[in-house]
């Protein structure tokens, strides 16, 4: 009798202590970081799910809304077409789900003729944010072998427009600028600092060092003439055929002197990159001050949801059109810059002395974006994740509406959050 006694009271010790243990690690299941995430990822499936629904011709890719609130989709030409892609392998990394997958996969393969894009400088966003991110999970050896080789030739894709005598990589052709006033010969958008991971990507896929090798050349020539003295950027540098700087100028900014912020969002997540790639401090230094630039100016919100430009209608900067024009009478917010800037940040935290001060700014960001300000309430805002965002005002093109690449830097940003402590 004292011996089942004995065996009552451990049996009732074992259960109080998996009760102890069971609710502990509910709570740090519940922890505010785990909770944004969870419900960001479960918004993210609910809208996701609403968007294959609606997108279901492979050979056009959800990009943005019409005017009706429809989804407005985009060709196989064009540079964000590797977006969906990139944000349904987000999906599966975050919960696992074969279906998930599936639709990855699906939406990547539709993909593959891409890889000879050379119109523009924008295969490595299409190809990289697809193609490079099913490399990850992808476990068919056969697959694993033609995704690699479809990235070796978008690479090849991207150094069609690499010229040695100026050094670096052509973004588009000659042509006018937006406001038709000059005409860039060799234009180099600081957008392009975005393409360089899949070239230094292959380099280590092939052994062979010519990807890379003009990965750091456009990167150093990035450097050298897209920063300000104050680490702010140029959107546009057009270049002669010997390399000597002609023009520094705006295409979606406010204006020529002006910093536009998703530019800036840019310049601080690639240079980040490139440090990871080449461990040069060269580019860790231009990317701590180019965010130094970013988390520090007056003119970021208290929400940490930089304006489309950070000095509209600012004293000093004059941008040749009007918001009345664009038929906008208020400083539009960019949930893409938000979105990628926070991305960046993360990854920067990683490496700068001071890290801690870019994951507290990235953190900021994230949490405001998972606010009902900008994160989508089920069912709404056609599928995409995230409002409020712009493509380029002054060609009066996507404002204040939802894009696919701020919803793939959201997700991306949200799983780089998960994996730090």
């Amino acid at each position: 009798m004292k011996l089942n006694l004995t065996k009552k009271r451990r049996n009732l010790l074992l259960v109080s202590a998996l009760a102890v243990s069971v609710t502990a690690s509910s709570f740090l299941l519940l922890s505010p970081k785990t909770e944004l995430i969870k419900k960001d990822f479960a918004v993210a499936e609910n809208q996701y799910n609403q968007l294959l629904k609606t997108s279901t011709d492979l050979t056009q890719f959800p990009r943005t809304t019409n005017k009706d609130g429809s989804v407005r989709s985009t060709d196989i030409k064009d540079w964000t077409q590797g977006f969906f892609a990139g944000g349904l392998w987000y999906l599966y990394e975050y919960t696992q789900k074969p279906e998930w997958k599936a639709a990855a996969t699906k939406w990547t393969e539709a993909l593959e003729q891409a890889q000879f894009l050379t119109e523009h400088h924008d295969v490595g966003f299409v190809m990289y944010c697809s193609y490079g991110n099913a490399i990850k999970f992808e476990k068919d050896p056969k697959k694993i072998e033609l995704y690699n080789k479809i990235l070796i030739q978008s690479a090849e894709s991207a150094l069609t427009r690499f010229d040695p005598k100026v050094g670096l990589i052509k973004s588009w052709n000659a042509k006018k600028s937006w406001d038709n006033k000059t005409m860039w010969q060799y234009p180099v958008i600081i957008d392009n600092m975005m393409n360089l991971e899949m070239l230094c990507y292959v380099s280590k896929l092939t052994g062979n060092p010519k990807y890379k090798d003009v990965a750091i050349s456009h990167a150093l020539n990035t450097m050298k003439n897209h920063f300000r003295p104050d680490f702010s950027t140029y959107h546009v540098v057009d270049y002669a055929p010997d390399g000597k700087v002609l023009h520094q100028q705006t295409n979606q900014g406010y204006a020529d002197n002006s910093t536009w912020s998703r530019g800036q969002g840019w310049a601080i997540y690639g240079f980040t990159m490139m440090y990871r790639e080449t461990k040069d401090k060269r580019f860790l230094e231009a990317a701590q001050k180019a965010a130094d630039f970013y988390i520090n100016h007056p003119n970021l919100p208290k929400d940490k949801i930089p304006f489309w430009d950070f000095n509209a209608e600012q004293k000093g900067y004059k941008p040749d059109f009007d918001y009345a024009a664009n038929k906008v009478s208020y400083i539009p917010r960019d949930a893409s810059a938000g979105s990628l800037t926070a991305s960046g940040l993360l990854e920067l935290s990683t490496f700068a002395k001071d890290g801690k001060k870019y994951f507290t700014q990235a953190e900021l960001m994230l949490k405001s974006l998972s606010g009902d300000k900008y994160l989508a309430k089920p069912g709404t805002n056609a599928g995409f994740i995230l409002k409020h965002s712009v493509g380029s005002l002054p060609h009066k093109s996507e404002i204040d509406v939802p894009l696919i690449y701020a919803d793939y830097y959201f997700l991306e940003a949200l799983l780089r959050y998960q994996k730090l402590k």
